[in-house]
């Protein structure tokens, strides 16, 4: 290592905990603090279940990032916004108006975010020669989970001990937020100092004669003209439609009062609950379900994989009908639903891996992660409505009978028998 070169280890742990926060916060925290509020799960899933669109069009708007501005550029300006937008937030909770004003920094990080982590990845590829990317995939990923982890429960944690110390919800999660806000302010000025500066990054419209947008469309077009193309869009949009209505009420469903039929956990019992041994399980799922897959192949595990992401939702239905009090018997059901999503979801990653193969196997995954990304925004933005008018018992049962259409086209999905084995 020369002199100028910066080690990794300083700057890839920082940034991926970076990039995990803000995804989290949209994606859970927002649900679990607008519940305490007191917003109804019809509107708390219709406001935030639409927060998926940056994500769902993110490949579209990924050109650009190439196009101006270097990655470099685009990370440390996002982490600016993102400061600003958790400030924003903590800044209308207390005032008139506060859930209005709050979804429109909500917007602001969905969006700032969702282009953060194309600026991240491309950096990535462009900070580190092939043999580094190999050693710090598995670092990068720790970070995010540790990111993930951090926010479904050490900061629900905290937002739970200062609504007891305040008395006052809109205060606690208000200083929850500022808290945030300093958080990426430190991050902005981190990054701004210690990222290394690659000479590749560079932004591509000064750099290339070609068009990029006739080059990015025709790589779009690309995508749909695989054999099978069909199919598997369908499988992407529907294998996730019982898990996307579960994700978003899950929370609700721990929060509200045994009278409408939740489990009435505390704001900090949820943190410890979902946020804590429940993302432990799911990580461990997930590295029992990748151990497996490079064994003996998707192929293989495919239906197993698809049977425990899905079957485990009904320790739910278990649990909207009995109403178990333990939090350590709650815990315990928790960890079984997300121990079998992780090792499931291993399969479902693998496949988008698998059908992204080819020349242009970058974007037409990023393709297939906007396609991932509306399959579970559309049935998250109806399941508060649904829930709230079928009750949590018989919700819940039909999320397990949602699992049905993807079971059935994994039937149909062609699949290499040695994708995924690993090489000795």
């Amino acid at each position: 290592m020369t002199k100028k070169e910066k080690s990794p280890w300083i700057w890839i742990p920082s940034l991926y905990l970076a990039q995990g926060t803000p995804y989290v916060v949209v994606m859970t925290v927002a649900i679990i603090m607008y519940k305490r509020l007191g917003i109804s799960n019809a509107d708390i899933t219709l406001y935030t279940g639409w927060l998926y669109l940056p994500w769902v069009i993110k490949p579209f708007w990924s050109p650009l990032v190439d196009m101006f501005k270097t990655k470099r550029w685009w990370i440390v300006t996002m982490q600016l916004v993102i400061g600003a937008g958790l400030a924003g937030v903590a800044l209308t909770l207390p005032g008139p108006g506060y859930f209005k004003f709050s979804l429109l920094f909500f917007w602001l990080l969905a969006f700032s975010s969702a282009t953060h982590d194309i600026a991240v990845d491309g950096f990535y590829m462009l900070g580190l020669d092939e043999g580094k990317q190999a050693y710090f995939i598995g670092i990068r990923s720790t970070f995010y989970r540790i990111a993930v982890i951090s926010g479904q429960g050490i900061l629900i944690i905290l937002a739970g001990y200062l609504e007891k110390y305040y008395g006052n919800i809109r205060t606690a999660w208000s200083i929850t937020f500022a808290a945030l806000a300093l958080l990426f302010l430190i991050l902005f000025l981190y990054h701004k100092f210690v990222l290394p500066r690659p000479a590749s990054d560079k932004a591509l419209i000064t750099t290339s004669g070609l068009n990029p947008f006739s080059e990015f469309l025709n790589t779009f077009l690309s995508f749909f003209r695989k054999e099978s193309a069909g199919l598997a869009v369908s499988f992407m949009l529907i294998f996730r439609l019982g898990e996307a209505q579960l994700v978003k009420m899950a929370s609700p469903f721990l929060l509200d009062p045994p009278e409408v039929g939740g489990l009435g956990l505390s704001t900090s019992e949820i943190g410890l609950v979902y946020g804590t041994i429940g993302i432990i399980a799911l990580t461990l799922g997930g590295i029992i379900g990748g151990i497996a897959a490079s064994n003996k192949g998707l192929k293989h595990w495919f239906y197993p994989m698809a049977l425990a992401l899905n079957l485990p939702n009904a320790v739910y239905v278990y649990m909207a009908v009995f109403q178990p009090e333990s939090i350590w018997v709650i815990g315990a059901l928790v960890a079984i639903e997300q121990l079998g999503y992780g090792f499931g979801f291993t399969a479902f990653m693998l496949y988008l891996i698998y059908f992204s193969e080819g020349e242009n196997k970058t974007a037409h995954y990023a393709i297939c992660t906007g396609i991932m990304a509306l399959g579970m925004m559309i049935p998250g933005v109806i399941s508060g409505w649904l829930q709230e008018m079928m009750g949590y018992s018989h919700f819940f049962t039909w999320v397990l009978l949602c699992s049905i259409p993807g079971l059935i086209i994994i039937r149909y999905l062609k699949v290499d028998p040695v994708f995924g084995i690993k090489k000795n």
